[in-house]
């Protein structure tokens, strides 16, 4: 047991690159899984042009992905408890944002 809290108390130095440093803006995700694992490629959509490229593409295990999900909800709290909620507008003509290629819902 005390083994697994030292690794848990380990430090990562982690590197972030110039071009990396500078982020890929984007506003649409599409979320495929099979049993081993979540992809989530990130693309921009510029309205009037059809046709949109996959800027990075994230393959990750179900367990990372659930854990990416509960980071993200608590980062999210944290954010709308300092700056106030996050509202969404309704669903605009085109599908933007995230999308689950698996099952995608029904547009009302």
């Amino acid at each position: 047991m005390n083994q697994n809290k030292e690794q848990m108390q380990q430090q990562i130095n982690i590197e972030l690159g110039e071009k990396e440093a500078e982020g890929i803006y984007s506003n649409l995700a599409i979320i495929t899984h099979s049993p081993a694992e979540f992809v989530i490629d990130f693309t921009r959509v510029v309205p009037g042009v059809p046709k949109a490229r996959v800027l990075s593409r994230i393959i990750t295990t179900p367990q990372h992905a659930k854990m990416l999900l509960r980071a993200l909800k608590e980062n999210i709290e944290k954010f709308e408890s300092r700056f106030g909620e996050i509202k969404i507008d309704a669903q605009p003509a085109h599908q933007f944002g995230f999308v689950n290629a698996q099952k995608p819902e029904p547009i009302n």
